[in-house]
């Protein structure tokens, strides 16, 4: 059984309450275009650098506006919705960068906390430290639906292979990155990370992304993206502002990729040795 998919592109502000009404125009867009799974981008609720202003909007999330309305829609449209995430206050004080995935009757089917956290220094003087503010997860995670098996991750988390690869091996036939790409990552790394992960396991990536300036300043890569199990990309969105890209999915196409290049079956356990090189010359290696 195929399903059309939406992955909808956002610039989001700094005030949760305008993006979540941005975040159901949109999605309202795609469920009447015939998408039945609709996937927004990491930080829905708030692109917003300043701690200090971004604590003072945080809710749990039985309260938080994007989940709420998520939920909502999801029941009133009959459609699957996934918030990529957005930023979540625990009940330890601290935040998480989570997403979340509900069903066609409201019920929130699962949550999904950003394992590894965006800590880097670019070459263009931006500094970022995710870890300073947000908790990590800890959990990968696989939900089967009606649909197909999704798999989730967001934004930097697509540089680490092992988790997609566990998420594959698990059975996801959709692997999913929602994200916040900066440009500068974005224009060199993005679409080649994504089709990368898509065809090492033989799975669909859908990808909603962040785009343009935002409130606070921030630039981000856009390029929204779903790709096939073959890694031929079905749809693309620009690089600056709200878009929603559409596909087909048809998980048989999952089990045919894996069929003609078996490497989940294929990986072996092995052991690594390293070598030394004998400082004198002429030595032998150790």
């Amino acid at each position: 059984m195929t399903f059309k998919a939406a992955a909808i592109q956002m610039c989001s502000g700094v005030d949760p309450e305008k993006n979540a009404v941005e975040m159901e125009k949109l999605i309202r867009e795609a469920a009447a275009n015939g998408a039945v799974y609709v996937q927004t981008p990491e930080m829905t609720g708030a692109i917003q650098k300043d701690r200090v202003a971004l604590r003072a909007v945080l809710k749990d999330e039985d309260t938080d506006i994007i989940a709420t309305t998520a939920a909502r829609l999801a029941k009133e449209l009959g459609i699957y919705v996934h918030v990529g995430s957005t930023a979540i206050a625990r009940d330890d004080g601290k935040i998480a960068n989570r997403g979340f995935l509900f069903a066609p009757d409201g019920q929130r089917i699962c949550t999904y906390d950003k394992i590894h956290m965006f800590d880097v220094d670019l070459d263009n003087g931006e500094s970022w430290r995710e870890s300073a503010a947000y908790e990590p997860g800890t959990n990968a995670r696989v939900a089967t639906l009606p649909l197909a098996s999704f798999g989730f991750a967001i934004c930097y988390d697509v540089r680490f292979p092992s988790l997609f690869r566990t998420e594959a091996v698990a059975g996801a036939e959709v692997l999913t990155v929602p994200a916040a790409f900066t440009r500068q990552t974005g224009e060199a790394h993005w679409e080649v990370l994504l089709r990368a992960r898509a065809i090492e396991n033989g799975a669909f990536v859908i990808a909603a992304a962040q785009a343009g300036v935002h409130e606070d300043e921030r630039e981000t890569f856009g390029h929204s993206i779903i790709v096939d199990p073959w890694g031929k990309v079905l749809a693309v969105a620009g690089g600056a502002g709200a878009e929603i890209i559409y596909a087909e999915i048809d998980p048989s196409a999952v089990a045919a990729a894996r069929g003609k290049i078996p490497n989940l079956k294929n990986a072996r356990d092995f052991k690594l040795d390293t070598v030394k090189a004998a400082s004198s010359a002429g030595g032998e290696a150790a």
